[in-house]
């Protein structure tokens, strides 16, 4: 029975919303960043990098006592408003390949998160949590929403499609050529029918945002705990969210790029592969894998379709099916020595918007050995490691939509 509760989101006035509203922040190279802070003065880019109004790069605590001020400061010149009744936010997105999102923007529970209520498929990493959490303490705002998925359901579906008959309060476009609606939902009887769908369901799955759920489920601990009143109505025990169907989800791939074969030669490493593929070379025509347990691979300027064989290697859980972690258990690890995916500077990943060619141009650079390319997993593959409470490999999903920081706030 998920908890989804409406709320009074900061926005940016629709005359700029689309100068506000900015990627992630890591996701700009140095030079993206300048430049659109440069020639941007509403860019949202310039709370999350407050040092740049002095020239100056700060880091920790001091950054994020900075972020709070230019966020303060935005609220004060009326670039941001907060909303005078709680809502949800019927939010769309279509994106230049033609696909097309449309959710909800709401608050979740962080004790649904607890209660495992909102399954996760990823692990996340401790001082990632602790250092966000620490964040989220100063700043007292979230920016960007965790994105969710929830089975499909009609009565939510009719209701978003009835919200999108009507005025838009956002509608604009970004330099990706991504457009962005958004429709305010405040009308208390829509609001209680959603809610209500909502808890007739046995679970909702984090799609994107592990970190950010784990964050803010840890701020909601302390929090509680350092309240001697807590009720549990309090803006810390929830988190902004974006859920969508899952049919709507998008999940492409993760390749994977190798620095060395860890001393095998060219002809070693393709008869240790023999023992568990069957192997095709395919030249110099690039291979792109369609099902599940094909890979492909680039070596040496020719490619190679790796088809599983089925008498080497045993499936007992959803985890021991998923593609990535079949290439780690029968390659990445063993024969090029790499166990940790997250942290050994070996190994690099290219998300499935960039085709092979990607990979054949990293690897004829010189700058990688060896690359392979994977089906993409799906939604059911995604809930099923999340039911069995196991997770997946680092990179292994790559899901869409993206979404933008800004554009909705949930302050603390």
């Amino acid at each position: 029975m998920p908890n989804i509760i409406p709320f009074k989101a900061v926005k940016p006035t629709r005359a700029i919303v689309g100068l506000v509203a900015a990627r992630p922040y890591q996701s700009y190279t140095l030079d993206e960043r300048e430049s659109r802070m440069a020639y941007n003065p509403f860019s949202f880019l310039h709370i999350v990098n407050p040092g740049y109004k002095y020239d100056q790069e700060v880091t920790g605590k001091e950054r994020y006592r900075m972020v709070q001020n230019r966020y303060l400061e935005f609220k004060e010149d009326g670039i941001f408003v907060q909303d005078e009744n709680p809502s949800f936010y019927v939010y769309k997105i279509v994106n230049r390949h033609g696909h097309e999102f449309n959710g909800i923007i709401a608050a979740a529970s962080a004790e649904d998160y607890e209660k495992d209520l909102i399954k996760k498929h990823e692990d996340t990493i401790a001082q990632r949590e602790e250092t966000f959490k620490s964040y989220l303490q100063t700043v007292g705002f979230n920016a960007e929403p965790v994105l969710l998925t929830y089975p499909d359901n009609a009565v939510i579906a009719a209701i978003i499609k009835d919200t999108q008959k009507g005025y838009a309060e956002f509608e604009f476009t970004m330099t990706y050529r991504d457009t962005h609606y958004l429709w305010k939902v405040e009308d208390p009887k829509t609001i209680g029918i959603i809610q209500e769908e909502f808890k007739k369901m046995k679970t909702v799955y984090i799609a994107d945002g592990h970190h950010r759920s784990a964050s803010s489920y840890l701020l909601y601990n302390d929090e509680k705990a350092k309240n001697p009143k807590h009720q549990g109505n309090e803006s810390y025990n929830y988190f902004m969210s974006y859920l969508i169907p899952e049919s709507e989800l998008v999940i492409q791939e993760f390749n994977r790029l190798v620095k060395d074969l860890n001393g095998f030669t060219k002809e070693e490493f393709l008869i240790q592969l023999d023992t568990t593929f069957r192997i095709e070379n395919r030249g110099i025509m690039p291979y792109q894998p369609k099902e599940a347990h094909h890979f492909s691979m680039y070596l040496d300027g020719e490619f190679y379709s790796l088809f599983l064989r089925k008498t080497a290697y045993e499936f007992h859980t959803a985890l021991d099916a998923l593609d990535a972690q079949i290439l780690y258990i029968t390659i990445l690890q063993p024969l090029l020595g790499i166990d940790d995916l997250r942290h050994n500077d070996r190994i690099s990943y290219v998300n499935g918007q960039h085709e092979m060619v990607t990979i054949k141009s990293s690897v004829d650079s010189g700058a990688f050995k060896v690359g392979f390319g994977l089906c993409p997993s799906n939604v059911h593959q995604m809930k099923q490691i999340a039911d069995e409470g196991l997770t997946m490999p680092p990179k292994s999903t790559y899901i869409l939509p993206k979404l933008r920081s800004g554009i909705t706030i949930y302050e603390y």
